[in-house]
């Protein structure tokens, strides 16, 4: 009952957040944290159980027909990303209170982000992979809304919806992928696909699962060449980076990678594929970032690089990696979240985000510069800080690496070293050297705004520091669910003079050798421009350009405005899809009953087709009515014929209404016998013709099978039971086909509308053009 209300709880206040920021002002923030520091807390009394091998689950019927249920579990994974979700949360709820403090839409942004919170609980709480699916594409939603906050801005508006379409894409192959890994296994449940790990990898269909699932989760984590959405996601408020970028949205894929390690993992196809993108987007995004001179975007490229670490540790899949990965997933959350805050502190308090513009400001903003340095500094892997045994740990890893060590142990020194010089720009540039004047007059930022960053980059300090306390009961756990096996490798800060640690003070030296010689190798940065045309960025706006020009020719072609036009459509379709099947599948028509016409029959359709005949040829509009009528009248005459008196009264009483609505409505419209062409009467006869040649044919099929039980005798035995009506037509339409029958009325009921709109359109187009007023004719 706890996980849910865990999951449920955020999604409830997110619906009162409105209301309680207008009711408390600049406090809001800070009573809305209240929630996720409580749920912060319980999850915190749950470490020594967690970490002690126990597993808090809860299970309750969703779809009990399809043996689906919604279930939710606390292991050492989920209580880790709970943990940095509900924590950070806090944080980022106080500091948009800071930050956002007088915004008139700020009752949205807390709704929003709530909403976040909770959908990205639910994705680490789930314990059914249709659950988890669910809430995987709330996030999205959730942050589709986050992203374009500001949505009067066009760059905002793009920027979430290019976030949308690159997640919502890979989410729909994620839910093939998981489909069809429910169907091998048997169960949507996780903890017994992950128990199923033989029978998922020696299924034919192993290789497809692994791309399906393995695509939703790059698009997610920004694995390259999915990575562009993220920098792009950079126009949204700098709370909403913070939290979407350092702990929550782009770690969903790394958590769901994690999570199906122990039934996916170990494989060739699932090693080459996630070490070779991760190793890809590592190197993508520390390049990218050195071309890069605003602060976000800066954090946004290295967030990007970070991503591809622990992707790559995911990969090689060793004992040591995974537990690296999970290390560089809480020491990247730390820094990150306290980096984004700071750069939005700067920018809140300076009014300038370019690093270029920015200098000295360590007078004006002492304790920023601070945290900004303690929050860099791990970030760019300086002793003792969280960034610096993690990153030793994944150096020792892909020194270890069962495939290409030496690639990804170059490729890693290469990338540490490009973060050591973002983390210059971000946190030392900014505050070191002589004082620039800046747009606002600079001054230290308030508490909602150094709290969150100043916590977080302590916390860095911390879990390096003892981690027997902090860091082990969190990662060990992590680690074990993530390899199905219980994980020896303990976080601690010095693991001894190795070439790890070598490499590791090579990073550094060349990092800051690379930016105290910055300005000298800026211009070969930005000659690489010119294969901007070659990128992912080129490509997505390629095909949103393609999809856009397609969709309006075909509007152009389809939607011409003309009722008429859309008829025609939907007769030729619906001729086209129920008569290819009745002539190749089925064969001409049979007519067994042929023979036992009578001669009534025989003369009730002849009437009927005179008038339909008369209907269609008559010179006047009235005539035409009527003799439509007399057909309706014809079909009513059949019931009666064969004892359906019900039926009867029924049809009479629509053919009545019908006449009367289309003498009011035709009364009021122009002579469109005038509007056709003699052409386009053919064609309409032609159609015509085809729609009632498969309705006789769909009709006559139908009659041609004899069922193996009466219809009617089984409808008339049931009534009663069933309905508790001696009325069996009433039964049938209040009960058997109730939801046909309200489909009816509803229809009927916005018909009418309809014509009621159409009927005052009218009038007041008559009363303010008179002149101008179509011909109402109607006695043509």
């Amino acid at each position: 009952m706890t996980l849910l209300a865990i999951v449920i709880s955020g999604f409830v206040l997110a619906i009162a957040a409105p209301w309680v920021t207008r009711a408390t002002g600049k406090s809001a923030g800070w009573i809305l944290a209240a929630l996720p520091a409580a749920i912060a807390g319980y999850l915190i009394s749950q470490v020594s159980g967690v970490a002690s091998g126990q597993t808090v689950s809860v299970a309750y019927q969703w779809i009990p027909g399809l043996g689906i249920d919604l279930s939710f579990m606390l292991d050492g994974l989920s209580l880790l990303f709970a943990l940095m979700i509900s924590g950070i949360g806090a944080l980022i709820l106080i500091y948009a209170g800071g930050y956002l403090a007088g915004h008139p839409h700020q009752g949205r942004l807390f709704c929003f982000l709530l909403l976040f919170m909770g959908s990205m609980l639910g994705v680490v709480l789930a314990a059914n992979v249709l659950t988890l699916f669910v809430f995987w594409e709330l996030t999205s939603i959730t942050s589709y809304l986050l992203i374009g906050f500001d949505h009067r801005r066009k760059e905002a508006r793009a920027a979430a919806l290019q976030a949308l379409l690159v997640t919502g894409l890979g989410g729909l192959a994620m839910l093939a992928g998981l489909l069809l890994m429910g169907h091998v296994a048997g169960s949507y449940s996780i903890s017994e696909i992950l128990s199923r790990r033989d029978v998922l990898q020696s299924h034919a269909l192993a290789p497809a699962i692994t791309i399906l699932v393995l695509v939703g989760c790059f698009t997610k984590s920004a694995q390259f060449p999915f990575h562009f959405w993220l920098p792009g996601a950079m126009e949204a408020p700098t709370p909403i980076s913070a939290y979407l970028h350092s702990s929550t949205m782009v770690k969903a894929g790394i958590y769901l990678m994690a999570r199906l390690t122990p039934a996916l993992g170990s494989t060739e196809l699932w090693q080459w594929l996630l070490t070779g993108a991760g190793a890809a987007t590592m190197l993508a995004g520390a390049l990218l970032a050195m071309r890069e001179a605003y602060l976000k975007r800066l954090l946004a490229y290295s967030t990007v690089s970070a991503l591809g670490i622990i992707t790559m540790g995911l990969g090689i899949g060793t004992e040591k990696a995974i537990s690296a990965a999970i290390a560089f997933i809480l020491a990247h959350a730390l820094y990150k979240g306290s980096l984004f805050m700071v750069a939005g502190a700067i920018d809140h308090e300076t009014g300038e985000k370019n690093v270029d513009k920015l200098s000295g400001l360590r007078r004006a903003m002492p304790i920023l510069s601070i945290v900004a340095l303690l929050a860099a500094a791990s970030q760019a892997g300086f002793p003792p800080l969280a960034g610096f045994v993690a990153k030793e740990m994944m150096l020792e890893s892909a020194l270890h690496a069962p495939i290409i060590a030496v690639v990804l142990t170059a490729a890693l020194t290469l990338s540490a070293a490009l973060l050591v010089v973002v983390a210059g720009l971000v946190a030392f540039k900014p505050f070191f050297g002589g004082e620039r004047p800046t747009p606002k007059h600079a001054h230290e930022p308030p508490l909602s705004l150094l709290l969150g960053p100043g916590l977080l980059a302590i916390l860095g300090v911390a879990v390096a520091l003892v981690p027997g306390m902090l860091a082990d009961p969190l990662i060990a756990p992590a680690a074990s669910a993530t390899l199905g096996t219980e994980s020896h490798t303990h976080f601690k800060i010095w693991h001894g003079f190795n070439l790890a640690l070598g490499l590791s003070a090579i990073a550094t030296g060349v990092g800051v050798l690379v930016y105290a010689t910055r300005s000298r190798w800026m211009p070969l940065a930005g000659a690489t421009s010119g294969l901007d045309r070659l990128s992912p960025t080129a490509c997505y706006h390629g095909v949103l350009r393609f999809v856009t020009a397609f969709a309006e020719s075909q509007t152009r072609m389809i939607q011409t405005g003309r009722l008429r036009d859309y008829l025609i459509v939907i007769f030729l379709v619906t001729i086209g899809v129920v008569s290819y099947p009745l002539l190749t599948r089925v064969g001409p028509p049979v007519w067994n009953e042929l023979g036992t016409l009578h001669w009534l029959d025989v003369g009730i359709a002849v009437l009927i087709l005179l008038s339909a005949f008369a209907a269609v040829t008559a010179k006047n509009r009235l005539l035409a009515i009527i003799a439509l009528g007399m057909a309706g009248l014809g079909v009513t005459m059949f019931y009666v014929i064969y004892a359906a008196p019900d039926l009867a009264l029924t049809q009479i009483s629509i053919e009545a209404l019908s006449v009367v609505l289309f003498v009011l409505v035709f009364r009021r419209l122009p002579d469109f016998r005038s509007l056709s062409s003699r052409a386009g009467k053919l064609r309409d006869v032609l159609i015509a013709c085809a729609g009632g040649g498969m309705m006789a044919g769909l009709v006559l099929m139908a009659t041609s099978y004899p069922s193996a039980t009466s219809v009617s005798r089984d409808l008339a035995e049931r009534s009663y039971p069933e309905g508790h009506g001696k009325n069996v037509v009433n039964v049938i339409l209040v009960d058997f086909r109730a939801m046909d029958t309200m489909g009816e009325i509803t229809v009927l009921a916005i018909a009418a509308l309809g014509v009621l709109a159409l009927l005052k359109l009218r009038d007041r187009i008559d009363d303010e053009h008179p002149t101008a007023a179509p011909d109402a004719g109607g006695s043509t």
